[in-house]
C-alpha cells in the first residue's frame, strides 16, 4: 500500500520491521468484500457491490481468499472484521464467519469499528487541511445516520451515535473546522447541512482491502477480541418488522 508524505499511516508503518498476514472481512453495509494483506500490502480481494448477498457470497469469498493463503504458504496471523455498526445482519454474518475461521485455526481475531475502516480512503487519497474534522456515515433509514467525528490522527472528537439529521446538526464543528462529510448516509445529508465549512466526498465505502492500516496497528498493539465473547456493535437494538402481507 502506498503512502504519501503527509498520510497519518506513513509514519506507522516505518516503525514496523515486520508485518503480519491478515484475513479482512467487511459485511457492514451492502457490499461484501474479503481481502488478504501481508506486509501492509494487498496479496487478494473480492468484492460484491450487488448486494445485500452476504449470506451467499461472503462464504465464497472466504474459501478463496484461505485457498490462496493456503496455496502461497502463507503463515496467516489473524483474522480482521469490520464490527460495526451498520446492518444487523451483515454485521452477524460477517463476525460469524470471522470467529468461526479463528476457531478453526486458532487464530486471534481484530475487531475493527466501521466508521474508521471509512476514514481511511479519505486520508490515504484526499488533501485535507491540518484542522480537518472526519465525519463517516451510514445510512439508519429515513434522515438517520450513523456517524462520528474523528481528526485527521484518527482521535476520536465525537463518539459514534445514531444521528437524526437537520440544519443545525454538527453546527458545533462546523462554525470551528471544515468538516467532510462521506459514506452512504452522507449523500441525503446534502439538502440540510449547508455550512460553508461542510464537504461531501462521493463514494466512499466500508470495504476489506481499507482495513489493512487499522488491523496491522491492532496486530502490533496485541489489540484482540475474546473469539467467544465478541459481538458487533449494531448501536440499536434490532426490530423485527412484520411483513405487509401478514397485518
Amino acid at each position: 500500500m502506498f503512502f504519501n508524505k503527509k498520510c497519518i499511516f506513513a509514519p506507522y508503518y516505518r516503525k514496523i520491521a515486520f508485518m503480519s498476514c491478515i484475513l479482512h472481512i467487511e459485511t457492514s453495509t451492502e457490499v461484501c468484500s474479503v481481502a488478504v494483506s501481508e506486509d501492509g500490502l494487498a496479496e487478494f480481494k473480492r468484492e460484491d457491490f450487488q448486494g445485500p448477498q452476504h449470506a451467499v457470497q461472503l462464504g465464497v469469498f472466504v474459501d478463496e481468499a484461505l485457498s490462496f493463503v493456503d496455496s502461497h504458504a502463507m503463515p496467516l496471523d489473524a483474522v480482521a472484521v469490520s464490527c460495526g455498526p451498520g446492518s444487523y445482519t451483515g454485521l452477524r454474518i460477517g463476525v460469524s464467519m470471522a470467529k468461526g475461521i479463528c476457531y478453526g485455526r486458532n487464530l486471534p481475531l481484530i475487531g475493527i469499528p466501521t466508521l474508521e475502516v471509512m476514514c481511511v480512503p479519505v486520508l490515504l487519497q484526499q488533501e485535507l487541511p491540518e484542522d480537518a474534522l472526519l465525519c463517516p456515515m451510514i445510512d439508519a433509514r429515513r434522515m438517520e445516520v450513523y456517524a462520528a467525528l474523528y481528526d485527521r490522527a484518527l482521535n476520536v472528537k465525537r463518539e459514534i451515535a445514531a444521528d437524526i439529521v437537520d440544519e443545525q446538526s454538527y453546527l458545533n464543528f462546523l462554525e470551528e473546522h471544515p468538516v467532510y462529510f462521506f459514506g452512504n448516509g452522507a449523500a441525503k445529508c446534502r439538502e440540510k447541512i449547508t455550512h460553508p465549512n461542510a464537504h461531501f466526498i462521493d463514494n466512499i465505502r466500508p470495504l476489506a482491502r481499507w482495513m489493512f492500516p487499522l488491523a496491522e496497528k491492532a496486530m502490533s498493539q496485541k489489540n484482540f477480541k475474546d473469539v467467544a465473547y465478541f459481538e458487533p456493535f449494531y448501536l440499536k437494538e434490532f426490530v423485527a418488522s412484520v411483513p405487509k402481507k401478514l397485518i
